[in-house]
């Protein structure tokens, strides 16, 4: 039980359904050979409008007909304008979301931030007073992470005793 080979110019669609289909198909073909041959074909490609078949139910058929008559238009310039208009509709909402995605997103990372600071360990919670002090070897601040030489002026944080040496640069020492 082989299936019958078809023809390629062949169709078991009704005349005129599917016809345009292969004109278009050799038309194209066609239209690459000249586009590689000139510019001009190029030009000509580009401009060339496509057919484009579609099956709709009667009813939305008769409804499109019956507003293209309302109109003075043919159907297919009716139906060309409502998909036109539909994408451009779908860009515009697809633009009007990324706009809100990204908003939110640049909302969440500064909520995020914010949470990351109360969330930080504040090297002078439990520091009750400083002392200024001249430092006799190395040392970083612990507020800016700057490494102070010996011999520089610092502030050793005095606190209760559950952490160890602390001590704070000028420049984040205390102001008083």
């Amino acid at each position: 039980m082989d299936s019958p080979k078809r023809d390629a110019g062949s169709s078991s669609a009704p005349p005129g359904a599917g016809g345009a289909d292969r004109r278009e198909e050799s038309g194209s073909t066609r239209g690459s050979q000249e586009s590689q041959e000139s510019p001009e074909g190029d030009a000509r490609e580009a401009r060339k409008e496509r057919v484009l078949h579609t099956r709709v139910p009667a009813v939305l058929e008769r409804e499109l007909k019956r507003f293209a008559d309302n109109l003075r238009i043919p159907v297919s310039n009716l139906v060309r304008t409502i998909l036109e208009d539909a994408l451009s509709v779908a860009d515009a909402a697809t633009e009007n979301v990324e706009e809100r995605l990204r908003r939110a997103a640049e909302h969440l990372e500064k909520e995020r931030e914010k949470l990351k600071k109360r969330m930080e360990h504040d090297p002078l919670s439990g520091i009750v007073a400083f002392q200024e002090v001249t430092l006799a070897v190395p040392a970083a601040c612990v507020k800016c992470a700057r490494t102070m030489p010996s011999g520089s002026r610092a502030h050793l944080g005095i606190g209760d005793g559950s952490e160890g040496r602390v001590f704070v640069c000028e420049s984040c020492g205390p102001r008083g």
